[in-house]
């Protein structure tokens, strides 16, 4: 397909905002889409493999100017100063292709196949050469693309399509091209997604307009798949009327997902980000092959850290920094051992288990797994239709350091990546939120050279919006209570880095941070429309995808019951 053909459709989508119409515009597109195209669907989400593979486009603000400075024959500088005037590097590239365009009488022509064929060199690039090799690569992209083109190659380029398009945008689009009349498409569609995690193979699969050939997709041992998600519980009380009695309440640990793959000797831990982390954890892998049996295995479980001489469970930023560390592996997992918490199991020696109720799939975990404390073990567990009991067991878990606890209906499935009724989880009334990092300040003096005052965001439908900043709870030198500094974070942001204005910088949403929060307020200052109070560092949040950040609907949720609470003791 030609190139122009997908920046034309990207177009469409950019210039409406209702989901409907980017629906209507999907579907039409897709309905001429040929088999051999199919990976183009990876371009739709920015992307040139699927969610979970690693090899991602990973090219720089910095690199993708130089790239343009040479297609277009344009100043480096002069880019920049445009950059900072548009804020947008791709209306750049559109705007400079267009100058170009007009004392070059070139014609040519840029297929789909093309940009994902250099696009997907690009990861693969090491040593000596790298970057004037990728300089190449996407020079000889741009050279060949029109205005239109140019604007989101340079988008796909730096990872801001800005076409608010998800993957559930996709999926409808699917349906209503090749299913319109299908009553049950959408719950085969989702399985069928959740299965694959792959929405090219699912889009090869609808064209040939059998739902059937969607049901036979199962789970792959070594494949990544999204874990389900939680919704929250108002009381032990709502929780009854929600999943019935009695059911299952579990430990809800203070630690991070990792999904477990096995298939004979080879083993692979992933997080809930998809995140590859099998080197960061040998102890773990060894406590699989010795403590659980089974030739073929996906399992779901929390890793939570403790102390070594008192046996005391620790919090998430206690560990967080051990699945960032490549270096050292030994050292660190000496100093920050884990303890894997098993508490579901999703395949089970070549048969999937998602649609088995969980009664029957905790206790097949529990069957496998031989409990070793401080190692691996079972998830804590008890099933009861007693108020009392189920308080008193919330009550062991809190005092165990753990959040708090996890309610399951016993009958219910396991839907990978969506957030179910299903499972609840029930912890204290803290104030805290996961937000992500959208904009930030360079600092001076002590703070000189590293980002400080950081812009924080909540999740708003296709949006993120500011609700405040945080400058607290972050340490200016390592300390020994592996606090993330400013040096750090300034780190993992400036590659985000998207545009700057003075000293105040906008960050593309990536990196999520937890923070606590005094109390909330409304506030015209915001588009939000409401702003923390006193915002503190908490931790920060690799384990985190971007899609389960705090909403604005959950945080007008805890305005109203702040204000309750007001009325009620003021």
């Amino acid at each position: 397909m030609l190139y122009k053909t997908l920046a034309e459709t990207y177009e469409k989508l950019s210039s409406t905002t209702k989901r409907l119409e980017k629906i209507d515009i999907l579907a039409e597109f897709l309905e001429k889409v040929s088999e051999k195209d199919g990976e183009l669907l990876y371009l739709l989400q920015g992307e040139i493999y699927p969610e979970y593979d690693e090899r991602k486009i990973g090219i720089s603000n910095q690199l993708a100017i130089k790239a343009l400075s040479k297609a277009t024959g344009t100043n480096s500088k002069k880019i920049i100063q445009e950059w900072k005037k548009i804020g947008d590097l791709g209306e750049v590239a559109r705007k400079l292709t267009k100058t170009k365009s007009q004392t070059t009488l070139q014609t040519h022509i840029l297929t789909t196949q093309k940009v994902i064929e250099n696009l997907r060199k690009l990861p693969d690039l090491e040593g000596k050469g790298t970057v004037d090799k990728k300089i190449s690569l996407i020079t000889e992209l741009l050279t060949s693309a029109s205005s239109i083109e140019s604007i989101y190659l340079m988008r796909t380029l730096i990872g801001d399509l800005r076409i608010g398009v998800q993957e559930s945008t996709i999926k409808y689009a699917i349906i209503k091209a090749f299913f319109p009349n299908e009553e049950n498409a959408d719950e085969i569609v989702q399985r069928a997604i959740d299965k694959s995690n792959d929405i090219t193979e699912i889009f090869q699969l609808a064209r040939k307009k059998k739902l059937k050939e969607l049901e036979n997709i199962s789970l792959e041992v070594g494949k990544p798949i999204k874990a389900m998600l939680a919704q929250k519980a108002a009381s032990i009380e709502q929780a009854f009327e929600a999943l019935g009695k009695p059911m299952a309440v579990e430990y809800k640990y203070d630690g991070f997902r990792l999904l477990i793959h096995k298939n004979k000797d080879k083993i692979i831990l992933f997080t809930r980000r998809l995140e590859n982390v099998t080197k960061q954890f040998p102890e773990v892998v060894d406590y699989i092959k010795e403590y659980i049996g089974g030739e073929s295995f996906i399992l779901d479980s929390e890793a939570v850290g403790f102390d070594r001489k008192t046996k005391q469970y620790t919090g998430f930023q206690a560990i967080s920094q051990r699945i960032r560390r490549k270096y050292d592996i030994e050292k660190v997992q000496d100093k920050l051992p884990v303890e894997v918490n098993i508490f579901d199991i999703l395949y089970y020696n070549g048969k999937s288990q998602l649609d088995k109720p969980f009664e029957e799939r905790t206790q097949l975990v529990r069957k496998i797994i031989t409990n070793h404390p401080y190692k691996i073990i079972a998830s804590k567990m008890i099933i009861t239709s007693d108020e009392k009991e189920v308080n008193k067991f919330y009550k062991e878990a809190l005092a165990n350091n753990q959040e708090g606890v996890m309610l399951k209906n016993l009958k219910a499935e396991y839907k990978p990546g969506r957030r179910v009724g299903n499972m609840l989880k029930l912890k204290p009334e803290q104030r805290d939120f996961d937000l992500v990092i959208t904009g930030a300040e360079w600092g001076s003096g002590k703070r000189s050279g590293w980002l400080s005052s950081f812009n924080l965001s909540c999740k708003s439908g296709k949006e993120f919006l500011e609700i405040g900043k945080v400058g607290t709870g972050i340490s200016e030198k390592e300390t020994e209570d592996n606090k993330i500094t400013f040096q750090t974070l300034t780190e993992l942001l400036k590659p985000h880095i998207i545009a700057e204005k003075g000293k105040e910088v906008t960050i593309k949403p990536k990196v999520i941070v937890s923070v606590t929060y005094q109390e909330i307020q409304k506030s015209p200052n915001y588009k939000s429309g409401v702003a923390l109070r006193f915002p503190r560092f908490v931790a920060l949040r690799e384990d985190k995808p971007l899609a389960e950040i705090t909403t604005l609907e959950d945080i007008e949720a805890e305005l109203g019951s702040q204000r309750k609470e007001s009325w009620k003791y003021g």
